[in-house]
């Protein structure tokens, strides 16, 4: 059974500090981002049923999102070579990789057209940083072939609901899209352990 205390703990943790900070994104991500990785640093917290890759499609399952829109959690599952199309967030987020491990390509605007930067190994236990402030365009895939990657995402907004944007960096092809939650329901943080 997991540990759901923990994530309840991580998810009040960082509402309050986006109470107390607003969306001043340099403290609030200073603050929350060590708080992610000490609960990625364990892997007992997450609900079975927000673990589930599909077979086709990379997941997105809603774990916490406050009345405000402020503050998204969420569990990213990723299928054996499963990827995102490259693409960007409007807001400040934080990605903790929990199982498996992580690629990631930034991107950057160079003439008028998207140029992929390095691609960086993201492993266990690994915090990293996005916003339109910090570089906000990427792709990510999962490192393996052959098992499910998991990470746990941190957004100050409702990131199923933000208009975002794909991009096909070989035509220069630029789509809105709202990316919405794979589950129905959210997992009841407050529940008697």
């Amino acid at each position: 059974m997991a540990n759901i205390e923990r994530l309840r703990v991580f998810a009040a943790s960082a509402a309050q500090s986006i109470a107390r900070h607003g969306q001043n994104e340099n403290t609030v991500l200073a603050e929350i981002s060590p708080a992610l990785a000490e609960l990625v640093a364990r892997d007992d917290f997450l609900p079975e049923a927000y673990t589930r890759p599909h077979p086709q499609f990379y997941q997105q399952y809603l774990l916490y999102g406050d009345p405000a829109q402020n503050l998204s959690i969420v569990s990213f599952v990723w299928g054996p070579g499963q990827k995102t199309p490259v693409h960007n967030h409007r807001t400040w987020g934080l990605v903790g990789i929990l199982r498996g491990g992580e690629l990631s390509t930034d991107y950057a605007e160079h003439n008028g057209r998207l140029t992929p930067g390095e691609t960086e190994l993201l492993s266990p236990g690994r915090v990293v940083a996005v916003s339109p402030r910090l570089g906000d365009i990427h792709q990510i895939s999962n490192a393996h072939e052959d098992a499910v990657s998991i990470s746990i995402h941190v957004y100050g907004g409702n990131i199923g609901r933000i208009r975002r944007e794909v991009f096909l960096p070989e035509t220069g092809e630029v789509k809105p899209f709202i990316s919405g939650y794979a589950n129905t329901y959210v997992p009841n943080l407050w529940a008697e352990q």
